[in-house]
């Protein structure tokens, strides 16, 4: 498959085909992957040959990069270079069936006895894979920002001084532009930890849309094309003074879901404005497990790692606790 990494040191930045162990740098007329998928769109051509097509000789050490140990350092992905706003950061949740083994009980209820999201869920599993051509079940969806809350892998994810707590949500995410008629278009995908306030969300399900307004991360690599109808293994573990302190084998990919791809694409870019010619959009598909699900609490320093079979190196981010106390913010009225 073919794998792309965003990489910048003090003077520019470029776009690199992984191949392992080295990176081999692209055109430099193409800085970024946002410039290379605008500039095959333009093309008509695929995207993997058209990013082929435009490497070129030069070689960097991927393991140095990777590492922190080069002047060049790992971007996330894929950036909307020119205005991170034109980014939609977005994610569906209740979508895998990893989910449902620990809510088995509850077929055993009726709707009345059922929370809201285990509703949402079982929906999911009745109508969440439509027959092609028809639209299913909406899933569960939720915005978390714009380009602005994107890291790369190695950088922080804060906990905010009114955050309650800060954990791991190990997921893939989808990537894609909208093209010059307003047709979305997947660039590929990439690991993501899309990282959450758990504990203020398990307060009331009303709370997750502000559980959500949090950083995230995707990375290091876009997977241009990937095999995401089968199930994809993955492993993700939290990393305290050096040490595993919780790890866990978790899966993706449609054979693992209850919603499919098409679904959960349709439901998000069926909003007009997501839609617009020219906006990048970063979607994260679910998780199917949680450390905080297993009574962890991360705290500052702790490192979380997520992988997944076929899309490169791991994803790894510290948990950083921003220092407190909260801050009141006021609103000064113009008139």
């Amino acid at each position: 498959m073919t794998r792309l990494v965003q990489i910048q040191n003090a003077a520019q930045r470029r776009v690199a085909l992984v191949e392992e162990p080295q990176l081999r740098l692209l055109n430099a007329k193409f800085p970024s992957v946002y410039a290379l998928a605008q500039a095959a769109l333009v093309a008509g051509e695929p995207f993997s040959t058209f990013v082929h097509r435009h490497a070129t000789d030069e070689a960097l050490d991927y393991n140095t990069i990777y590492a922190g140990q080069s002047p060049w350092r790992l971007l996330p992905p894929v950036d909307h270079p020119a205005d991170p706003a034109r980014c939609t950061v977005s994610g569906t949740g209740l979508t895998h069936l990893g989910s449902a083994k620990n809510r088995a009980a509850m077929h055993d209820k009726t709707d009345a006895e059922l929370t809201d999201s285990m509703k949402i869920f079982r929906w999911g599993l009745e109508r969440g894979r439509p027959a092609p051509g028809q639209i299913g079940i909406a899933p569960e969806w939720f915005h978390k920002g714009n380009g602005l809350m994107l890291r790369a892998p190695g950088e922080p994810l804060d906990v905010p001084s009114y955050a309650e707590d800060g954990g791991e949500e190990a997921e893939i995410a989808g990537v894609y532009l909208v093209g010059p008629d307003g047709t979305p278009h997947r660039i590929g995908m990439a690991v993501g930890n899309e990282f959450s306030d758990h504990v203020f969300e398990r307060k009331n399900y009303l709370n997750l849309a502000g559980s959500k307004n949090r950083t995230c991360a995707i990375g290091p690599e876009l997977v241009v094309d990937p095999d995401f109808s089968r199930s994809v293994p993955g492993e993700v573990a939290i990393h305290r003074a050096g040490k595993i302190l919780w790890a866990k084998d978790i899966a993706s990919g449609e054979a693992e879901m209850c919603h499919s791809l098409a679904n959960i694409e349709h439901h998000h870019f069926k909003f007009e404005a997501s839609r617009r010619p020219g906006d990048l959009h970063v979607h994260f598909y679910g998780a199917c497990a949680l450390s905080h699900g297993d009574g962890v609490h991360l705290a500052d320093g702790d490192v979380m790692e997520i992988s997944f079979t076929g899309f490169g190196r791991a994803l790894r981010n510290p948990l950083r606790v921003l220092p407190g106390p909260d801050r009141l913010v006021t609103v000064r009225p113009l008139g």
